[in-house]
């Protein structure tokens, strides 16, 4: 590329204190957000916040576009939520995802071109809550790929939106595949969007390890995720 994705880099901190008085909401856009044809926006699952950007979101957002390598890509590390700490009442109920899903919704409505959201874990309930929002508030967006998700709190794929694509992959390592997809009141999330049965477009996930490992250099699922942003078939 002839710019570094470093000086394509714009950062945002929103100021929004958490325990401790650090932020814990935190945007990061690479890339020119007003020439964009195509913005990815990728959301993260459980124990993501200001500290472990970083290391967390920002490196897979950092991962997407660079193995897409398209200049007409804006790629956003979005950290504007609350995610749970662990595995415990909070990753299970959707306190923290209805919320979070009202703030991505909020902001994907002000973004140019196509939108696409990748999200992991957690983050795939914080999606599928947003996409139907979208829609109902008629701009849905147009692809939404859900990597490790423990369920969207949607029976099919066609509640996220009529006209937005649904793509989901779990590796077969994948310990999310051993969480139960019950819903009891506001615990569990509901059917597995890998299961066939839930309609989503499936994708490879070739070189995955563990439930980290979908945006890692190398992998199946990073050459997929990097085409999905861009709105192709992996």
């Amino acid at each position: 590329m002839g710019k570094s994705i470093a000086a394509l880099a714009a950062l945002l901190v929103l100021v929004a204190p958490g325990g401790g008085g650090r932020p814990v909401h935190r945007v990061e856009v690479l890339g020119d957000l007003a020439s964009a044809a195509h913005v990815a926006v990728v959301v993260p699952g459980s124990d993501v916040d200001e500290r472990r950007f970083e290391g967390t979101v920002g490196a897979m957002a950092r991962a997407v576009r660079a193995e897409a390598d398209r200049p007409d890509l804006a790629v956003v590390a979005w950290l504007g939520y609350e995610t749970p700490s662990g595995v415990g009442v909070d990753a299970a109920s959707g306190r923290l995802a209805r919320t979070g899903a009202r703030a991505l919704a909020d902001y994907a409505i002000t973004l140019p071109g196509r939108v696409h959201l990748l999200c992991h874990s957690y983050g795939t309930v914080v999606c599928g809550l947003a996409a139907r929002e979208l829609a109902e508030r008629g701009v849905p967006v147009a692809d939404v790929a859900l990597t490790g998700s423990p369920g969207v709190r949607a029976g099919a794929a066609a509640e996220l939106g009529a006209g937005t694509r649904v793509w989901a992959a779990r590796a077969d390592g994948d310990w999310i595949g051993r969480v139960p997809n019950a819903r009891l009141l506001d615990l569990g999330h509901g059917p597995d969007p890998a299961d066939p049965a839930f309609g989503a477009r499936p994708f490879p996930t070739g070189g995955v390890t563990g439930h980290d490992g979908y945006y890692a250099p190398g992998t199946g699922s990073l050459r997929a995720l990097a085409r999905i942003a861009v709105g192709e078939r992996p």
